[in-house]
This record gives C-alpha cells, sequence and structure tokens, in this order.
C-alpha cells in the first residue's frame, strides 16, 4: 500500500516539475517548424500558408506590405534571388499566450548560405544573416494565422546565441 502511495506522489511531482504542452503551443511551435521546411524548401506559397490574409509584414529592410498575396510575392522574388538555396533555422526565444486566441512569438533567426550579400547587410562572423523575428498569431476556426510578422536584423556587434 506505501508503495502506491509514494507512487502516486512521484507522478503527481513528476507532472508538476515537467509542465505539460497544450495543444495550442504545439500548433503554433509547428507554424514555425513548417516556416523552416518551406524557407528551406525556396517555396513561398507554402511559408506564407499560415499568413492571414490581411496580415501585416515589415522586413529586415523597414519595408511593409500588408495581406498574404503581398507576403507570398516577396518572398517568392527573394527566394529566386539573394536568398536563393539559403537554410533558415529559427529558435523560439519568448512564446506567451496573451489570450487563449492569440500568441505572441519571438524567434532568432540565422540564414545561411547568402552567396552576394546587399549593400547594407549585416551578416555575423560566420557569414549568417541574423535577426530577431515577432510574429503574432491568432486562433481563427481552429487555425493559427499570423496577423503581424516583424523582422528585425541583429548587428554584428549584438551577441545572440548560436542557433540549436
Amino acid at each position: 500500500m506505501n508503495y502506491l502511495l509514494v507512487l502516486a506522489l512521484v507522478l503527481v511531482a513528476t507532472v508538476a516539475v515537467y509542465p505539460q504542452v497544450s495543444p495550442d503551443e504545439t500548433a503554433v511551435r509547428n507554424v514555425i517548424q513548417e516556416e523552416i521546411a518551406a524557407w528551406n524548401a525556396g517555396d513561398a506559397v507554402a511559408f506564407a500558408r499560415h499568413f492571414a490574409a490581411d496580415g501585416t509584414f515589415t522586413n529586415i529592410l523597414g519595408q511593409f506590405f500588408t495581406g498574404r498575396e503581398a507576403f507570398t510575392e516577396r518572398h517568392d522574388f527573394i527566394f529566386k534571388g539573394i536568398y536563393r538555396g539559403t537554410t533558415m533555422k529559427q529558435d523560439v526565444v519568448s512564446l506567451k499566450f496573451v489570450r487563449p486566441d492569440v500568441a505572441v512569438v519571438e524567434t532568432l533567426t540565422a540564414v545561411i548560405g547568402i552567396q552576394k550579400p546587399s549593400p547594407g547587410m549585416s551578416l555575423d562572423t560566420k557569414g549568417r544573416l541574423r535577426s530577431r523575428l515577432l510574429q503574432v498569431m491568432v486562433k481563427d476556426g481552429g487555425e493559427w494565422k499570423i496577423v503581424a510578422f516583424h523582422n528585425t536584423d541583429v548587428r554584428p556587434d549584438v551577441p545572440v546565441p548560436d542557433p540549436q
């Protein structure tokens, strides 16, 4: 009998120490993983899959766009140009649910393999473009959509951890 009580206490303690990940957190993290896969395939349509029809997008140059169509077109352009053949990594720095249907996700990104950097583009000592990407996602009809996508480059003199 004591054995069962001890086992039950251990199980309760384990659950308390290792909180369960909610289905919504898993879904949001899956959006990030799908973005990575789409970028690495150079697939602008797949990259924009979770972008809201009226979402807003600010790129690392400070250019501002509205809508999934503009988001897709811009990424198609860069995947055929300067970012052709590149790979991207994203590490989640922060994921907060400000409401059950609104998530704010910040990732630290690294784009690897840029052959000809644009003037003013800041690559780190390993030749990577580093940025902080802030995405606001809203759950709509059971699906998470990106309503705001704001990407800021990280200057080479700003210390950031290497991607995982």
